[in-house]
């Protein structure tokens, strides 16, 4: 979807009666899966916090008051309503993971892109070659890689690691625009955004979920492949809308709607507003060819497509109440 001037006119003029941004957010963006919760949320709370501790991720009190901010088994809950307990602790560990090593990438590139080439060097030759970790993070990675490889099959698995390793990929793209004189514009911004969502990793996961293996044919049909796309980008987009007072107070530059309010030179209520409407047709158009595709699809399939679903519906309700972003759910109407 494109964003044209007599678009942002119609925003304006038609737009969304003054609110704060969260009302704003919940009142206009486009959610029809209803919220799910899996019953097992703190049991692998209680997992998450041990794993941490075991490799040593929490004893920063910094690194452990953030997971707390964060609380990544609630997110996994949220994702993965139907998921046995097994499955939903890789997913939780994994989540809190990402959120560790995102956050001192992000920490690391903002000084300078060349810092994170020995901890993103690491990464990939775990996930790659095997290699062995030199450091805190990366034998936590090594034990969540053995976590994916006993519960996937084989290909679920590399399709893990491969996913994973250009999510670590993408964190040095990130930490070159971060290092720009000039910030990216809008479409570069999604570019990065979708490299970096860490959304992707996951959906092995939700295959694993299934009671058979999706075979290729159906796994990289062209319209499976742009739903892949669809769930991602909206599922990473809307913390987006929720983390933007956040990341605009940090200096950060790859969020939606900070991208458009420099493209357009708006207010951070136009930008997100803009924002809310991309986010809305990437989910109609997500519907709609799922609509479509579903006859075709075996029922692991289905419920392939149901897990990818899953993570826009909780990445959704797991925004507007997680302590992260409390300031965006705060900001008044005159942001």
């Amino acid at each position: 979807m494109s964003t044209t001037h007599e678009e942002i006119a119609l925003v304006t003029q038609d737009g969304i009666p003054a609110a704060g941004l969260g009302e704003l957010i919940d009142a206009n963006l486009y959610m029809p899966f209803p919220f799910e919760r899996n019953p097992h949320a703190a049991e692998a709370a209680a997992g998450v916090e041990k794993w941490l501790h075991t490799w040593g991720l929490t004893d920063d009190p910094a690194v452990a008051a953030m997971i707390s901010r964060t609380r990544p088994a609630e997110l996994a809950a949220y994702n993965g309503p139907d998921m046995d307990s097994g499955l939903l602790q890789i997913a939780a560990n994994q989540i809190a993971y990402q959120f560790v090593f995102d956050d001192r990438a992000e920490d690391l590139g903002r000084r300078s892109p060349g810092r994170l080439l020995p901890m993103l060097c690491e990464s990939v030759a775990i996930l790659r070659d095997g290699g062995p970790p030199t450091t805190p993070l990366g034998a936590a990675l090594t034990d969540l890689h053995r976590q994916v490889r006993e519960r996937c099959t084989p290909a679920q698995a590399a399709r893990w690691a491969w996913n994973s390793r250009e999510y670590v990929h993408g964190l040095l793209y990130e930490a070159v625009a971060q290092a720009r004189p000039v910030p990216v514009g809008s479409g570069l911004c999604r570019s990065i955004r979708s490299l970096i969502a860490g959304v992707e990793p996951f959906y092995p996961l939700c295959e694993a979920a299934q009671p058979c293996e999706l075979p290729p044919d159906e796994l990289h049909h062209p319209v499976m492949r742009r739903l892949t796309r669809l769930s991602a980008d909206a599922a990473v987009w809307i913390p987006d809308l929720y983390s933007a007072v956040k990341e605009q107070r940090e200096g950060g530059t790859i969020n939606l709607a900070l991208a458009y309010q420099r493209t357009h030179r708006c207010s951070l209520r136009l930008a997100v507003t803009l924002a809310i409407r991309r986010i809305n047709g990437t989910i109609r158009e997500f519907e709609e060819l799922y609509a479509g595709i579903r006859p075709e699809l075996s029922p692991s399939g289905a419920g392939y497509v149901e897990g990818m679903a899953g993570w826009i519906r909780g990445c959704y309700f797991w925004s507007r109440t997680v302590p992260r972003y409390a300031e965006t759910m705060a900001a008044s109407a005159g942001f």
